[in-house]
């Protein structure tokens, strides 16, 4: 079989954190304020298209989502229809008993469309990380259960393309199994509201490892969505998975991405 882009993967930057600050902070809108060391490293990421990955094995996948949403940029739509869709694909994912969508969506867009930064929260997040550390996943989870006991708990982000392909921005996944919890460093996210509030809790940044295995999805179409894990509390399940925006150097004369990401929070009953 001939060797392709796909299977032998690009070379691109990943921005990695150094151990260069004692506690790091990053801000979801003031970047100018972000406490952070970081180093980029040149990694291979492959096309996990066709690698048939599983949410409890590398902890993502290319789901097929089909959509009523019109229009992206309308809260309603968002709150009316999108979250549904995406409860109804992650009770079909994951068997969830119940799944619990945050009802506002995260729009983002590369910094060449020149939208980046235009809305709350709405930069590219161009260092890996994972979302929430257990120190705060944990106390959400239990919030969120309401008084209800559960087997097990599991924090997922649902990620689509709202733009044509080719992305020149996409999403890479590092394969669960390749990162050891060495490689993670604490940190402070801190949401800056639009009104002035802030609130924060701790989220994970990923220091480099030659070992990493990164992944992306190119050509994402208006029908699909990457699902990915940010958290399980299930003992042999894939954990959490490190993710970053980063430049696709092969994405020519690309339209400039804009996205969509959910949250959302699925609970096994006891």
């Amino acid at each position: 079989m001939a060797t392709t882009t796909a299977t032998r993967g690009i070379t691109a930057n990943i921005a990695y954190s150094g151990r260069g600050v004692e506690r790091p902070r990053y801000y979801a809108n003031a970047h100018e304020r972000d406490v952070l060391d970081i180093v980029s490293f040149p990694m291979t990421v492959r096309s996990a298209r066709g690698l048939n990955a599983g949410l409890d094995v590398e902890g993502f996948l290319l789901a097929d989502a089909p959509t009523q949403v019109g229009d992206w940029a309308d809260a309603a739509q968002i709150r009316d229809i999108y979250v549904a869709e995406v409860e109804a694909l992650l009770r079909r994912l994951t068997g969830a008993d119940a799944v619990k969508v945050s009802p506002h969506g995260i729009l983002r867009f590369s910094e060449a469309s020149g939208r980046a930064g235009s809305g709350n929260n709405s930069h590219p997040a161009r260092f890996a990380h994972i979302d929430i550390a257990d120190s705060s996943a944990f106390p959400m989870a239990e919030r969120g259960a309401e008084g209800r006991t559960y087997a097990r708990f599991a924090n997922y982000n649902v990620w689509r393309a709202i733009s044509a392909p080719p992305q020149d921005v996409p999403l890479a996944l590092c394969d669960a199994r390749s990162f050891a919890p060495e490689d993670l460093i604490v940190a402070d996210a801190i949401f800056d509201e639009p009104d002035g509030r802030e609130w924060g809790f701790e989220g994970l940044l990923v220091a480099h490892n030659p070992a990493h295995q990164w992944y992306y999805y190119p050509d994402m179409q208006a029908d699909e969505a990457i699902v990915f894990k940010s958290k399980d509390s299930h003992p042999t399940a894939a954990h959490h998975i490190p993710h970053v925006a980063f430049n696709d150097p092969t994405a020519v004369n690309a339209i400039p991405r804009s996205s969509i990401e959910m949250r959302a929070t699925c609970y096994w009953w006891a």
